[in-house]
């Protein structure tokens, strides 16, 4: 079941967008979603921040007192968050502001079945897609099913290997490097990264010569030569992924 947070600081724009979300629930074969509701950007984050609520569809309003929507997706992204976002507001003054949050969309007030449902046709379509891309792994007695695209990056660690995932929470398992990568090498946005780190593509946020910053927060030294190739795979990968 997906989790929706609802965020706007006017109680009746919540109710409004709550009802067209039942409506949307009903006509696509009943309710496969729970929807919580936040009243400022505030209340949204600290629910985030401490690990209680991860959403995997966030509708907010941009203009909100205290904190605008913009600058609360922007600390969703900061920690790692992948969820959809899609913004609800009375202007498009910060329409290309929500291009660097990776926003799915920017919707105009008054939002209306005719606009925010073939949006949630997408995202929901493509969330389906998403968690079925998962792997099974197993370690230290139990086997795990882990969705791709929530791995930031691995990490051998002697006879360990760390996975790093991107609700902030990591995996150690007893394998070899070797191993996981047979697995992970099989999608194209998985490369090995020098002898010790197998990195996500989608989760990269920033590179230079010397290191690479991932959406998590963390970082990441090259190996000497490193970033030539790995250049070239980021944009191989997400050329082929436009095309």
């Amino acid at each position: 079941m997906y989790q929706i947070a609802l965020c706007d600081d006017e109680t009746a724009e919540l109710d409004k967008v709550e009802k067209l979300l039942e409506v949307y629930g009903k006509k696509n074969g009943g309710c496969f979603f729970q929807i919580k509701r936040f009243e400022s950007a505030e209340e949204l984050l600290l629910e985030v921040e401490d690990g209680k609520y991860e959403p995997d569809l966030v509708l907010l309003d941009i203009y909100m007192k205290g904190r605008l929507g913009i600058e609360a997706a922007k600390q969703l992204r900061e920690r790692g968050m992948r969820c959809g976002v899609v913004f609800l507001t009375v202007s498009r003054e910060h329409a290309l502001d929500a291009f660097g949050v990776d926003a799915a969309q920017y919707l105009l007030k008054p939002v209306a079945e005719d606009t925010l449902f073939p949006v949630l046709d997408k995202l929901f379509g493509d969330m389906a897609e998403a968690q079925k891309k998962c792997l099974l792994l197993e370690g230290n007695g139990k086997i795990y099913r882990v969705v791709l695209r929530d791995i930031v990056y691995c990490e051998a660690q002697r006879k360990m290997q760390c996975i790093y995932m991107s609700n902030g929470t990591s995996l150690m398992l007893r394998m070899t490097m070797a191993k996981i990568y047979e697995k992970l090498s099989l999608y194209s946005e998985f490369v090995k990264v020098g002898v010790a780190y197998i990195v996500n593509l989608e989760h990269i946020d920033n590179m230079n010569t010397q290191e690479l910053q991932m959406d998590n927060g963390d970082k990441i030294y090259l190996p000497r030569g490193a970033h030539r190739i790995l250049r070239g795979q980021y944009f191989d990968y997400y050329c082929e992924e436009k095309a």
